[in-house]
């Protein structure tokens, strides 16, 4: 009865239930957030927090926020993160979100999830994004972004210009990515650098990974081993 019900409800009511019950319990925790570029393990690193008990933000609210951020008007999505414990993907993987959030949340926790290499990462956004936009398994080009329904027609298109600065006949320039995956991650270590204890880079690749992480939130574990998943995505 309780699945019937809730399969019932409207999504937006589910999310304000989802939204007091997070208030409630992560009242007085600090916030944890995952800030590493989207196609960096994320949703494995989702999975890990899922699984150590944390109370995770809706993403797709998220999702809907980066108009705000394009805005670098914070009040939204700071309110948001009233709602959960750990929030990840969009808008904290970009440039400022986490300078305010760190402000408006001390003794927050952040987690800069990274590749091997930029051209990994490179390669596994642009095969991602192929495969969900582009036609015929390509690169999208500007018309397929802008044909593409993902929250609503276009979004893709305004999220590739909100976050990229690639010429609108190239906009996954791997030059411009590139310069602006690893110009982040750079932004992130500077801002960290004399607060080791407040900032954890993780591979989630790399052997040992889930003990690392367990060991920074300071949370117990029974393996090294990290919940892969989207694995696939993310190779």
């Amino acid at each position: 009865m309780k699945d019937v019900i809730k399969s019932a409800l409207p999504e937006a009511v589910r999310w304000s239930l989802r939204r007091r019950l997070g208030q409630l319990r992560s009242l007085g925790k600090p916030k944890i957030f995952g800030i590493g570029n989207n196609k960096t393990g994320t949703t494995s690193l989702k999975a890990a927090m899922e699984e150590l008990g944390y109370i995770v933000g809706h993403q797709r609210t998220a999702e809907k926020l980066m108009g705000q951020w394009a805005k670098r008007d914070f009040k939204k999505i700071v309110d948001y993160c009233r709602s959960a414990e750990f929030f990840q993907d969009i808008p904290f993987s970009k440039p400022y979100t986490f300078v305010v959030l760190d402000y408006e949340f001390p003794n927050s926790k952040f987690i800069l999830t990274v590749r091997d290499t930029p051209e990994q990462w490179y390669n596994s956004l642009t095969k991602f994004h192929a495969k969900k936009w582009g036609k015929d398994g390509r690169i999208p080009t500007k018309v397929d972004l802008q044909n593409a329904s993902y929250i609503e027609k276009g979004f893709p298109w305004d999220l590739n210009r909100w976050v990229y600065n690639t010429p609108e006949s190239n906009p996954y320039s791997k030059e411009e990515l590139i310069k602006a995956y690893t110009a982040y991650n750079e932004s992130v270590i500077e801002y960290f650098r004399f607060r080791p204890s407040d900032l954890l880079i993780l591979n989630v690749a790399e052997d040992g990974a889930f003990k690392k992480l367990c060991d920074f939130l300071g949370k117990s574990h029974a393996s090294n081993d990290f919940p892969w998943e989207n694995k696939t995505a993310n190779v």
